[in-house]
Order: structure tokens, then sequence, then C-alpha cells
């Protein structure tokens, strides 16, 4: 019988960005003038949505946003791109915010407070479960709370994206059903550390808690091992400029990033992950997938900002129907 799922349903976060370029990141206690402070839309759901979309995948978008003007400030692109924002619910309540600061290499750190995007609830997730089991792909992420991703990988019919980004506590079964685990180098030791640090506290000896010590130094491919071997199905560990590196039954396999003048890293894992979440969809393995995943968000690390730098991408990209 074939499989008649298609799409990519991304159950995640809705934000408005406040975006400020500093001549360098501030010490703890210390202050740095920032310039061209400018809202625009973002949360890692929704970049992941608009991605997707981006990469030609019919896709939907499950999540709040609240009763405010930035609520419609959140949505622009991904209503302007045609992404299904049906199962999008208002909220009276913030509609959540990222403070992110860029100095001129292009490096950012990001500051998120969740607004709306808290009161995306197993409920929700129910509400909407039929749309959830129809999809080829389910992609979502750390930015909602974790009962949230529990009933979204649990009513999942197609393959389970989690992008543990950032990292939360979750059930042992929901990290086992992701195929894959998409996490960055820094997520990936902090996954690791917890997972040992519980097999230590469920064996009553010590050894985990030594492991997860021992993780914060080990290299991409070592990590990668302990994630699989806690469970996890199939990792990819993304390493900005240099790539990223797939594991999964069929072994590692690193995957290049293309040489770019970065302008902005903002959204880049968001962009790596709505593509690869679009090419599954789309029939192809997870190699291939992450290759392609890799060229779009080195491109939209040449332009400014998250969502609005997508587009960059689309020379590498199939064009949404």
């Amino acid at each position: 019988m074939t499989d008649q799922r298609a799409g990519v349903v991304v159950v995640g976060s809705i934000n408005v960005d406040l975006s400020l370029s500093v001549p360098r990141h501030p010490r703890p206690g210390e202050t740095v003038a920032g310039r061209g402070a400018d809202y625009a839309p973002g949360g890692k759901g929704a970049n992941q949505a608009l991605m997707a979309r981006l990469a030609g995948a019919p896709t939907t978008l499950i999540g709040a946003v609240g009763d405010d003007a930035h609520a419609a400030t959140a949505t622009t692109l991904l209503h302007h791109w045609e992404v299904d924002l049906g199962p999008v619910v208002t909220v009276p309540t913030p509609t959540g915010l990222s403070v992110i600061a860029v100095e001129p290499g292009g490096e950012n750190t990001i500051i998120f407070t969740p607004g709306a995007n808290a009161q995306v609830d197993a409920d929700l997730i129910t509400r909407h479960r039929a749309v959830i089991e129809a999809a080829a792909v389910v992609l979502t992420q750390g930015e909602i709370p974790a009962e949230a991703t529990t009933a979204a990988a649990a009513a999942t019919g197609g393959r389970f994206i989690l992008n543990l980004a950032p990292v939360l506590t979750l059930p042992r079964e929901v990290l086992e059903r992701a195929d894959p685990l998409v996490v960055n180098e820094h997520e990936a030791r902090d996954l690791l550390a917890r997972l040992h640090a519980d097999a230590a506290r469920g064996a009553d000896d010590g050894a985990g808690a030594q492991s997860g010590s021992a993780a914060g130094e080990d290299g991409a491919e070592q990590i990668a091992a302990g994630l699989r071997g806690h469970g996890v199905a199939s990792v990819v560990i993304t390493l900005g400029a240099a790539g990223a590196l797939v594991a999964d039954g069929a072994g590692m396999t690193r995957v290049p990033a293309e040489s770019v003048d970065v302008v902005d890293t903002t959204g880049a894992g968001d962009a790596f992950a709505g593509t690869l979440a679009a090419r599954l969809a789309d029939g192809d393995d997870l190699r291939a997938a992450a290759a392609i995943a890799c060229r779009a968000a080195a491109l939209v690390t040449t332009a400014p900002g998250a969502q609005s730098s997508y587009t960059a991408a689309l020379p590498v990209l199939a064009p949404p129907a």
C-alpha cells in the first residue's frame, strides 16, 4: 500500500525578533552600545516552516501568537509564502520575543522570552492530531513546552525530526522517536551529558557522571556515537562553517558547507532544519537532504536577519509550488 502522507508540519515557536548590531558581545555586567534596532518575524518554528515552504514543501505551522501588534509582524512572511497558519491560535498574552545581538563577524547571541509560545500545549496538539498524522515529516524544536513536543511525537505518522534547540528535558521515548535528532555541537554535548547523568542515576554507580564530563571534550563523531548509544535512531550535528555530521545505522558522514562571506548567522540553523525537513518529505535520503540543507544554511548567512535572509537560498532550493 502506498503511503499517502505528504508535506511538512512544524510544531513550534513564533516570535518577533528585535535585532541589534553591536561592535562586540558584552561581558557580564557590561553595557555595549548597539545600533539599527529592527523588529522582524522570527521564532524557530516560524523560521523552519518558512524555509520548508521555500524548499518546495507544502507546509503547515502549529503554534500560538499573542493578541498584540507584534503578531502581525511575526506572521508577515509566512502569509506571503502561503504557509498554512490555520492551526495557529491567538492567546491573551504577548507574542514571543527574541532579542538578537549581531557582531561585525556575523556571530550572534539571542535572548528569548516565550510569551504566547508557552501556551502551545498538548491540548493544541490533540486538536490538530489529524494534520500531524497525515504529514510526511513533523518537525519540532525546543522553544515550546515539552508536553507539546511529546504529544507531537506521539501523534506523528510519518517521520519525526527533533531540533532540540534549546535543549529541554523530554521523555526517553521522544528522543528515540527522533529520526533525525538535529543539534549543534553545544546542544549535542549538553544532551549527551544529561543522558549520561540519567544513566548514572539509574545504575547508581557514578560511571555515567564521569562520562558526561568527558563528553564536553569529545569530538562530533564521539558525541554522535554516544547519542546513538542512548537509543537515538539518527543524529545530525550542525557544525557551522564546517558543515554537518550525519550519523545513523549506515555509519557517519561529514557533509561540507560552502565557503561564503558571512554577514549574519541568525537563523542559519533553522534554515538547515527547515530545508532538511522539506527534502526528507520529498523522498531524499538523510545524507542527500543534509547536503542541500548545508548549502541553503550557508547562503542565508550572506544576508542580514533570519527570515528576511531566506530567499538568498532559493538558487539551491526547489521553488514553492
